[in-house]
C-alpha cells in the first residue's frame, strides 16, 4: 500500500514537471541583457575585443560558480529537512503503533464480555 501511494505521488510529480517544461518551452522568452557583461562588438582592435570577451567569460564563470554554490546550499538544507521529517515520521509511526496496541488491549476485554453474554 505504501509503495503504491509513493508511486502515484511520483507519477503526479513527474506529470507536473513535464507540464512545466512544456509550458516553458511554448512560452516565448524576451531577450535580456546580463548585468556585468560588456558589449564587445563595439571594440575595433582585436586585443581589446579579446580581453573584453575574456572578462565576460570570467564574469559568467563567477556567476555560474555562485549559482552552483547557492544551489548546493539549498540542496543540503532540503536534505537536512527531509532527514528531520523522516525521523519525525518514524517517531509518529512508532507512537501510532503503541496507541493501536493499547486500543486493542482495551477493546479485547469488552469483546470477551460480549461473547460471554
Amino acid at each position: 500500500m505504501k509503495s503504491l501511494s509513493q508511486s502515484n505521488s511520483q507519477r503526479r510529480l513527474a506529470r507536473l514537471i513535464a507540464a512545466a517544461f512544456v509550458f516553458a518551452a511554448i512560452t516565448p522568452a524576451p531577450a535580456q541583457d546580463v548585468r556585468g557583461l560588456e558589449v564587445c562588438t563595439a571594440e575595433k582592435q582585436m586585443e581589446r575585443r579579446t580581453s573584453c570577451l575574456q572578462a565576460n567569460a570570467e564574469f559568467l564563470q563567477g556567476v555560474i560558480d555562485r549559482n552552483a554554490r547557492d544551489a548546493r546550499q539549498k540542496i543540503e538544507a532540503a536534505t537536512k529537512e527531509l532527514a528531520a521529517a523522516r525521523t519525525e515520521i518514524n517517531a509518529l509511526k512508532a507512537a501510532l503503533a503503541t496507541t493501536q496496541a493499547r486500543l486493542e488491549k482495551l477493546e479485547k476485554p469488552q469483546d470477551d464480555k460480549a461473547k460471554a453474554k
